[in-house]
């Protein structure tokens, strides 16, 4: 894996229609969903290549955008692997 991208928004929703855009705009993997304040915040994690991770999440905030708040939008390459540890534990 070379790098993930985190989406992080508002509302369930919005997560939802973002992260759909996502793996329909490239060859990314879902690897990890965190929801807080009982599904007001939500942020999405997938891995893929740098540039595949980089054009899903472009297409993720402005599917997100139209629904909900983006609140995140980041990509990482090479993430270490205690991040990706981070992100695996239940």
């Amino acid at each position: 894996m070379e790098a993930i991208a985190l989406l992080e928004v508002q509302a369930l929703v919005a997560a939802i229609a973002g992260l759909d855009a996502m793996v329909k705009a490239a060859n990314v993997k879902l690897i990890h969903v965190e929801k807080r304040l009982g599904g007001r915040l939500v942020t999405v994690v997938v891995e893929g290549s740098v540039s595949d991770v980089t054009a899903a999440l472009e297409a993720g905030k402005v599917a997100a955008a139209q629904v909900g708040n983006v609140k995140l939008a980041e990509v990482i390459a090479r993430p270490h692997p205690d991040v990706m540890s981070f992100l695996t534990t239940g």
